[in-house]
């Protein structure tokens, strides 16, 4: 969190603050989690999509961390 109370998350374009977020409850056999998609804002203005999953309150990806894309850069994909 920053001095303003708001979330932040880490990503390959620095710190980003949190704008929304999307949790879905989930469970495979005895396991349960969450699945995170957030909208984050870098600190340039730019826009984030994160993708991860939360066993305790703290987001991971399926690698080593969460999974980030640059808005811009999903547009251009399609």
């Amino acid at each position: 969190m920053d001095a303003n109370g708001a979330s932040k998350a880490a990503t390959p374009w620095g710190a980003a603050k949190l704008i929304d977020e999307l949790t879905l409850p989930q469970r495979a056999g005895e396991k349960r989690f969450v699945s995170l998609v957030q909208l984050l804002e870098a600190p340039r203005g730019e826009r984030l999509v994160r993708f991860a999953y939360s066993t305790g309150g703290t987001a991971r990806g399926a690698g080593r961390s969460p999974c980030v894309y640059a808005t811009s850069s999903a547009c251009e994909q399609r």
